[in-house]
C-alpha cells in the first residue's frame, strides 16, 4: 500500500513536470510508465490465479 501511495505521488509530480517538458520527453515518460502498469497488471493477475487455484 505504501508503494501504491508513493507511486502515486511520483505521478503527480510527473504530471505537475509535464507542462513544462518538451512533448518527446512526455511521451517518452508516459510510455514508460504505462509499460510499467502493464507488468504490474499481468504480476497481479498470475498472483491472484496462482492463488485461487491452491484453494
Amino acid at each position: 500500500m505504501l508503494f501504491l501511495v508513493a507511486a502515486l505521488l511520483l505521478m503527480g509530480v510527473v504530471m505537475g513536470s509535464v507542462a513544462h517538458a518538451p512533448v518527446p520527453v512526455s511521451l517518452v515518460a508516459a510510455v514508460v510508465i504505462g509499460i510499467w502498469l502493464a507488468v504490474f497488471a499481468v504480476r497481479e493477475r498470475n498472483a491472484r490465479r496462482r492463488h485461487t487455484s491452491l484453494n
